[in-house]
């Protein structure tokens, strides 16, 4: 015994380090949820000066979280949506130890909203999130884009850009065309009551959009294909509620039943390829976008991955939550590990 004894010591002083290194790969509590800032304490909010060709503005950001290695920040959708639909994170992501943060686009609610309409184009946001980037003090060594339908066309012309920043790359429920996407949706209408789509159509020819019966006839569309959790969660109504349908309708046009504005002819299929960094694509079968092209815009990218929520809508992040949270966590933990 007396020979073992020191055997057995440095064993387990070995085993001690073992665990403290491991342990120091994941944040703490106390280390997740320690202060960031000097000062007054503003719950992880801070407005981030903008330049824009047209002016100085400021958007709003909210930094959840403190993990070194691992930072997400959401695009949120629309455009000129707002972050509160992307609330549901807060659920899933401090308790793995992910920081994350949200935020409000140019525009957006939260944010400054500037009415030149020459700022609403792909090109300036990309470079306002190559600013809120630099603010924030993300870096290739931790920074995860993940954007979710509109967000994820954002995020995937940032990637095409300025991949050289970034760890990982999470495209939600959103195709790499929107002409695809906007045949895809002429399949979905097949399935709906003839008379419900032709006086959609009807509304918005005669730019009647914003009478009320042209959302309640979009109803029983939203209900199946965009959030098919009735009533929509709080934050998701309160998302819609908040919306700069100004920007939404020049970018995207009138609603989700199709799209007819400044993006209609957006299509970056054959530029796939060139994103290098390790991706990851969601698709839900219930969706506005189709699932199959999703799947083939992974295969495209040299480090693609597919993740399938089958009981999930555009919103999958909502009505697919386990699924949809569970394969976004698994990749963000692959994705830093291996870059260990």
């Amino acid at each position: 015994m007396r020979i073992a004894l020191p055997i057995i010591c440095a064993c387990c002083a070995i085993l001690f380090a073992a665990c403290k290194n491991q342990n120091a790969e994941t944040p703490s509590v106390a280390e997740y949820h320690a202060a960031q800032d000097s000062g007054v304490q503003s719950a992880g909010i801070k407005m981030i000066p903008i330049e824009t060709p047209v002016g100085n503005f400021k958007v709003w950001t909210k930094r959840i979280g403190n993990n070194p290695r691992i930072k997400v920040l959401l695009l949120h959708g629309g455009p000129a949506m707002t972050h509160e639909y992307m609330e549901c994170f807060e659920s899933f992501f401090p308790k793995k130890g992910i920081e994350f943060i949200e935020y409000d686009q140019l525009g957006s609610y939260y944010s400054d909203q500037p009415t030149d309409s020459s700022l609403w184009t792909t090109g300036r946001f990309v470079e306002e999130v190559e600013q809120v980037r630099k603010a924030l003090g993300l870096t290739k060594e931790n920074f995860f884009l993940l954007g979710n339908s509109w967000g994820g066309i954002l995020a995937m012309e940032y990637a095409l850009k300025y991949q050289q920043n970034l760890k990982g790359l999470i495209i939600a429920n959103m195709m790499a065309s929107a002409p695809d996407y906007a045949l895809y949706n002429l399949k979905l209408q097949v399935q709906m009551d003839k008379n419900t789509i032709d006086s959609i159509i009807l509304l918005q020819n005669q730019g009647k959009t914003s009478d009320p019966r042209f959302m309640q006839l979009l109803q029983g569309y939203y209900a199946e294909h965009l959030c098919r959790i009735t009533p929509n969660p709080d934050p998701v109504q309160r998302s819609f509620k908040h919306a700069n349908m100004t920007i939404y309708t020049m970018m995207q046009g009138p609603s989700e039943f199709g799209i007819s504005g400044r993006l209609a002819n957006w299509d970056i299929k054959s530029r796939l390829k060139e994103i290098a960094i390790p991706t990851l694509t969601i698709g839900a079968k219930h969706d506005t976008m189709d699932p199959e092209h999703m799947e083939w815009m992974s295969k495209q990218m040299p480090k693609g991955e597919y993740l399938y929520c089958p009981n999930g809508s555009h919103l999958a992040m909502w009505d697919d939550q386990q699924n949809f949270m569970n394969g976004v966590i698994r990749f963000i933990h692959k994705t830093d590990k291996a870059a260990k």
